[in-house]
């Protein structure tokens, strides 16, 4: 049997480019190859497109592939795949065929649905949410208020533009010094792996929070610090979908950062975390939800926070690509309800492919 082509596509312009890269590394040792030819394909933080043996070292490096073409998607549904610059000359190309891609993008230009509009244009299938849940699963804002349309509790929070905050910070100020208080949390409104995340516990340290939030967006808002537990809950499926048993993160730092998450190796995790049935059966239902509102597919990790005073379970937000290492909270998660990392990818690629064909077969000329 023929193996299927699947492009790993990582790496990326977002703040989360090294994340990418290492979730990547460990879908690629882990995919099923005598059921699918792996095609590395990695974007450089300038955007430019590689593919070829030495992509994955070379963006690990931060140096130009050695043994790598440049490359683009090919936007024609009746040839899907990708065109590939020829070594022996700049202007050639070659057409590279491919069956499946698996976007491994966290963050802008790749988890926020602008690439998965390019391969639907493409007609080809890819892991994971397409465009309408990408995005709104990106911008934190749009995500609260689907959130609060579906009747999901949310934490109090405000949000405003760059030219909002500098044409008028003190209005903006005194709004989160009244309506949520302090500590509070400073967030850019796209972004993930807590990049440009603050925890603000003044007025003065609030701006700087603001300031560095948007460094990284146009947009920041503004959370109400919920004290208790961060708890988190991974979703795999489509219209149908399942939750797995949830997991606790407890940071070695004040918040679970991007220090505490990448970097310093002290956080805990605990997977499964034992909640009692009533409160985990409330977790893997909200979860389930969530998924559900902003019309996710594929993959999905909800985070929480359970209140440590009246223990009111309290939702945070919805990754659609999540961190994807094999010591990642997504797989470790699925790991704890008994799927395993392998078993994992190759769900997650069956219903890439389901989903597409079942759209596809939607896609017929209206009467004449």
């Amino acid at each position: 049997m023929k193996r299927k082509a699947v492009a790993v596509i990582f790496g990326g312009r977002s703040g989360e480019h090294v994340v990418s890269l290492r979730s990547a590394a460990s879908i690629m040792e882990a995919i099923d190859t005598n059921i699918y030819e792996i095609v590395p394909v990695g974007i450089s933080r300038e955007g430019v497109w590689f593919t070829g043996p030495d992509t994955w070292l070379s963006l690990w490096e931060q140096r130009m592939p050695r043994e790598a073409s440049r490359t683009v998607v090919l936007t024609d549904p009746t040839r899907p795949g990708l065109l590939v610059q020829t070594d022996q000359s700049p202007t050639e190309w070659r057409y590279q065929p491919i069956d499946l891609v698996f976007p491994v993008l966290h963050g802008t230009y790749g988890e926020d649905g602008t690439i998965q509009g390019l391969f639907d244009i493409a007609g080809i299938p890819y892991v994971g949410s397409g465009v309408l849940a990408s995005s709104t699963g990106m911008d934190k804002v749009f995500m609260k208020a689907l959130f609060l349309q579906f009747g999901l509790p949310v934490a109090p929070y405000i949000y405003f533009y760059r030219l909002q905050w500098s044409g008028n910070s003190e209005y903006w100020l005194k709004q989160v010094r009244t309506k949520l208080g302090f500590p509070c949390f400073v967030k850019p409104a796209n972004l993930g792996s807590s990049v440009g995340i603050t925890k603000a516990f003044s007025e003065d340290e609030l701006s700087k929070a603001v300031e560095e939030a948007l460094l990284y967006d146009e947009k920041a808002i503004v959370e109400e610090f919920v004290e208790g537990r961060e708890i988190e809950c991974a979703v795999l499926g489509d219209s149908e979908a399942e939750a797995s048993r949830p997991g606790e993160v407890i940071p070695c730092n004040d918040f679970y950062d991007y220090r505490a998450k990448y970097i310093d190796d002290r956080s805990s995790l605990v997977i499964p975390v034992e909640l009692g049935e009533s409160l985990e059966k409330k977790i893997k239902d909200y979860s389930i939800r969530a998924f559900q509102a902003v019309e996710a597919s594929g993959l999905a990790r909800v985070d929480f926070f359970v209140s440590s005073t009246n223990g009111t379970v309290i939702l945070n937000e919805i990754n659609t690509m999540p961190g994807f290492t094999s010591i990642s909270m997504y797989p470790k998660m699925w790991e704890a309800s008994g799927v395993s990392y392998r078993e994992l990818i190759s769900r997650l690629m069956d219903i890439a492919e389901s989903r597409f064909h079942r759209r596809q077969a939607l896609m017929v000329a209206p009467p004449e």
